[in-house]
């Protein structure tokens, strides 16, 4: 059972990323400020969870949080001040977008101070508390929108299914087709062979 929060302070945000080892697309960030009252049994992290059921929870959480943010950084700046740098940027433009923050809880291990509100780091955090599993729920449903989105552009890398991670069939696609705007180009795009 996920507890809700970390701290005592009412307006702690949890946040996390997604997409943080893809070969193409952005990385995207949510931070979620949850009612002391919420309950949602289905609320798990989002790599636990089925896409169709995280797009059945995201309605939820968007509509009974106190506060929520998504941001994306895209492959341009990633390969300028890579994906670490890239996925805390993101983390800050997303809790940037709330009303009021107390206090942060980050999923992972890394962060950066933002501004100066006190924040704890949590390892494995999206299935320990409930505002960082609802955070990377909204990182997750809104960044594979965005993949749907740009497959359209370039079918022939599947985006649609791979959502820009590393598969065999998306390394294949870049070898035959070459990269696109959307490549992180200081990523190891090929295997090794």
């Amino acid at each position: 059972m996920l507890k809700l929060k970390f701290s005592n302070f009412d307006f702690e945000c949890g946040t996390d990323e997604a997409g943080r080892g893809c070969l193409a697309g952005p990385v995207t960030a949510a931070a979620v400020i949850l009612p002391v009252k919420f309950t949602c049994n289905s609320i798990n992290d989002s790599k636990q969870l089925s896409s169709k059921k995280r797009e059945l929870i995201k309605p939820i959480i968007e509509l009974e949080a106190i506060s929520f943010g998504v941001a994306h950084i895209f492959p341009k700046k990633i390969d300028e001040i890579n994906i670490l740098n890239a996925s805390i940027m993101a983390m800050h433009n997303s809790i940037s977008k709330l009303k009021k923050v107390e206090f942060i809880s980050v999923d992972g291990n890394k962060f950066k101070t933002f501004k100066s509100t006190p924040h704890q780091t949590h390892v494995k955090g999206d299935s320990k508390f409930l505002n960082i599993a609802a955070a990377s729920i909204l990182a997750k449903t809104y960044r594979d929108s965005y993949m749907d989105k740009i497959h359209e552009e370039f079918p022939m890398y599947n985006w649609k299914q791979n959502k820009g991670y590393p598969t065999k069939e998306h390394r294949e696609a870049i070898k035959k087709y070459g990269t696109t705007k959307y490549h992180r180009m200081s990523f190891r795009l090929l295997a090794e062979k």
